[in-house]
């Protein structure tokens, strides 16, 4: 090993946290985040004895990575959620279980602590909660690939645009052109701006502790009650989203009548609250069946994204059985 790649190598693995949130709100996909940062940790090491200090080493890894993106995002259709599918109303709560997409065509949810780091600056990790948002995310990919670089290296990341410039090698002028387009996307898809994320306080504790028995009781007339009069409640792969606590109250005594008996585990993604939904099993124990994050505002629950995609349980470190969590 020569003496740059000795001396650089443990600097490398500094950077995964932040490197990983990057991808994460270029790709909209933790699966797809990993193996973008994996392959940008890949060419650094293979470049390594090139790398002459003339830029930071983060600059470096985030030009590379930014690289990785793209490349990735050449052909693919944007991610979405299902309420960016339809142009409509929601589905009927009839129809909920009709229509389903692969994995590949919604925003997927990513763990806090993989892109989120511990302690910091307050102000820091507020922009950080806000900007990992799955609307904030899947508002993202309606941008074209560079100009979601531009907005994410320049609004989130807060880096000037020479050095956005030079990253893309491109000209400042060009930059702030980027900057202007993607500004106005965003604000066309999100005329009504978000309500802050707001940290968990003791309420919000009460409010999630309230939610969590009224799930596995299945108290139905106490779940809705937690819920805002608008909620809506959407589970990808399928198309189906719902809105209103009427229409909730009836899927879940309908065709989501299955979860009666469920188990659910707090955890935290994408800056929000978080259960992991084990489901009864035919055996009479639990299996892994869905990753529920909510949107609190007000003291009520918002929104409701259930995603019925299994691996996510290993990727968040999720254990197998619900009694394994322990206190967690």
């Amino acid at each position: 090993m020569t003496t740059v790649a000795s001396q650089l190598e443990p600097r490398l693995a500094e950077h995964r946290g932040e490197l990983t949130g990057y991808c994460y709100r270029m790709l909209g996909s933790a699966f797809d985040a990993d193996d973008a940062v994996q392959e940008t940790m890949v060419r650094a090491w293979r470049g390594i004895d090139r790398f002459e200090g003339r830029s930071a080493l983060r600059s470096w890894l985030y030009r590379i990575a930014t690289n990785v993106c793209l490349t990735m995002l050449d052909g693919r259709q944007r991610r979405a959620r299902p309420m960016d599918l339809s142009a409509t109303a929601w589905q009927p709560v009839e129809a909920s279980l009709t229509a389903r997409q692969t994995e590949a065509t919604w925003v997927e949810p990513i763990l806090d602590g993989q892109v989120m780091p511990a302690g910091g600056d307050p102000a820091d990790l507020a922009v950080e909660r806000e900007s990992i948002r799955l609307a904030f995310v899947a508002a993202l990919q309606h941008l074209p690939a560079r100009q979601r670089a531009v907005l994410i290296l320049r609004d989130v990341l807060r880096w000037k645009a020479d050095e956005v410039a030079e990253l893309l090698e491109s000209s400042v002028a060009s930059v702030n052109s980027a900057l202007q387009r993607a500004r106005a996307t965003l604000a066309a898809r999100q005329p009504t701006p978000m309500s802050p994320a707001e940290p968990l306080d003791e309420e919000h504790r009460e409010l999630l502790s309230r939610y969590l028995e009224a799930f596995e009781s299945y108290d139905i007339d106490a779940f809705v009650a937690l819920l805002h009069e608008d909620a809506t409640q959407n589970m990808p792969p399928y198309e189906m989203w719902l809105a209103g606590r009427d229409d909730i109250a009836r899927w879940m005594l309908g065709p989501g009548s299955g979860c009666r008996g469920s188990r659910l585990v707090p955890t935290m993604a994408n800056g929000q609250p978080a259960f992991a939904h084990y489901r009864v099993s035919g055996s009479g124990g639990y299996q892994p069946f869905a990753l529920q994050v909510l949107e609190l505002s007000g003291g009520r629950v918002q929104a409701i994204t259930s995603f019925l995609d299994t691996r996510l349980f290993g990727l968040f470190g999720l254990p197998p059985q619900p009694g394994d969590a322990g206190s967690s």
